[in-house]
């Protein structure tokens, strides 16, 4: 029974399963929170009772949303969603018990839009590498939107309400027992509005309307509540955001347009690379994307109005397949302690393996060694840029795999680290970036290096990832 049953009053010290109500802290349209404590005294961290109103006539979506959450949030871990502590099932009386995240929702920061171009783009990052931790949890989101985004005070962005998630191993209830498609309007993708549920590609849609609407202003796509509506962006173009606010710097024009593209395919291919990108925006590649100022001509909207017409997209891959095809690779490229030889077998290395990854994204990376105290020389004898002669070296020994896999612009990156210790940096790198592999070349053996430990060894211990020591 939910909280508004007919003599099934909640209050303040009712006591559910072991947990005591203490304040109620939201009244919504579909839920109440509660602030609570176990009754056996308090625990590690503090808790919230979520609780469905139901009160007789609401949307059967609503009650089957809260079981889908039910069934999801248990199978959730990580920085980035709250931690699930128990649930009490319909059969007496439906909850959640969940960790209490304080402060409010990114919700507010829309009153203030538009915002800064730095606070957008680390918004972005943020929620990007939340979602990128969601989708290698089998889970699509389709719900993301400001008032599902918190922050914890550490920084990282947190993703809560997955009442119309899908998960890759468990039964997608909402598929099975509706026909109407589900999501919130503005931010739906157009593959939902087509009945697709199982792309991690949808959750960028939705995060590119986020951006939109917090560099803006304004909403890309209105606030339709009709499915003719919503099936208006399967063929119409949002105002370019450089329209609404021209200093926007083209780089940022380019990610949100590259994430609003109606074909998914055409979209950043994981949230981690979308947050690569974010992270390092003088890396973007700029397309006719960032210059754009129009949208599209009568002729070409009924052309794609009339394409739109009945064709419907067909899944082709669960949302962790989606991520297993577009890893970021990561290769440390050595400069003074690196041979001809051992170039040469780590180019071969890294050939093979974006030759067998399609929609991999390559991050060249080189450390420049610095001093932890004295101070550090900067330039060479000419005076010409330490920094910049280490990138055109590492530019350089990418140019075959530019040549001979035809890898454009918007695959590839280049990096020069500054930093004391070259394993920490590379650790560093790949963590930060949702690296997924490292590739990296290492000298021959001796009794000094095995007795003081080496760079490859160290990132083989500390990184999270998996890597690949070449040796010649």
């Amino acid at each position: 029974m939910g909280d508004d049953s007919p003599g099934n009053r909640l209050e303040a010290g009712t006591v559910i399963d072991g947990f005591r109500l203490k304040e109620r802290l939201h009244q919504g349209g579909m839920a109440t929170l509660w602030d609570v404590e176990p009754v056996d005294g308090p625990g590690d961290l503090p808790l919230i009772m979520k609780i469905p109103r139901i009160k007789g006539g609401e949307d059967p979506a609503t009650i089957v949303g809260f079981e889908v959450e039910q069934m999801v949030m248990p199978m959730l871990q990580g920085p980035h969603v709250p931690r699930f502590v128990a649930k009490g099932d319909f059969t007496s009386r439906p909850y959640i018990v969940m960790e209490h995240l304080s402060g409010t929702s990114l919700r507010p920061r829309l009153d203030d839009a538009p915002l800064s171009v730095d606070e957008v783009a680390d918004i972005g990052q943020k929620v990007a590498q939340a979602l990128h931790a969601l989708h290698k949890q089998h889970v699509v989101h389709l719900d993301v939107k400001p008032s599902n985004i918190l922050f914890r005070p550490t920084g990282e962005a947190v993703l809560v309400d997955f009442g119309l998630s899908r998960h890759d191993h468990l039964p997608d209830l909402l598929e099975e027992e509706f026909e109407l498609p589900m999501g919130t309007g503005p931010y739906i993708s157009p593959e939902q509005v087509q009945f697709v549920r199982n792309d991690p590609r949808s959750d960028l849609f939705a995060l590119g309307v986020m951006l939109y609407h917090l560099a803006t202003g304004e909403r890309p796509f209105g606030q339709p509540s009709t499915v003719v509506g919503l099936r208006k962006r399967l063929y119409t173009d949002p105002v370019p955001p450089r329209v609404h606010r021209p200093d926007l710097p083209p780089w940022l024009q380019e990610v949100i347009l590259h994430c609003l593209e109606v074909n998914p395919d055409l979209r950043y291919q994981s949230a981690a690379q979308l947050a690569l990108e974010l992270q390092h925006p003088e890396q973007i590649a700029l397309t006719a994307r960032a210059h754009k100022l129009g949208t599209q001509g009568r002729l070409d909207t009924f052309k794609r109005w009339f394409k739109a017409v009945g064709a419907e997209p067909k899944p082709d891959a669960t949302a962790t397949q989606h991520v297993e095809r577009c890893p970021i690779i990561m290769v440390a490229i050595g400069v003074r302690n690196s041979t001809p030889a051992l170039d040469k077998k780590l180019l071969g290395t890294v050939r093979r393996i974006m030759q067998t990854e399609s929609r991999a994204r390559l991050a060249c990376v080189s450390v420049m060694k610095t001093n932890r105290i004295a101070m550090d020389t900067l330039t060479d004898a000419e005076g010409n840029s330490l920094h910049v002669q280490q990138l055109v070296h590492i530019k350089h020994w990418a140019r075959p795999l530019q040549q001979q896999l035809g890898l454009d612009e918007q695959r590839l990156t280049f990096h020069v680290l500054e930093a004391p210790d070259t394993a920490a940096a590379i650790v560093e790198f790949a963590s930060k970036n949702q690296v997924d592999h490292i590739v990296m070349g290492a000298r021959g053996n001796s009794a000094l290096r095995r007795y003081l430990g080496s760079v490859s060894a160290q990132v083989v211990a500390e990184a999270d990832c998996s890597v690949t020591v070449v040796r010649v």
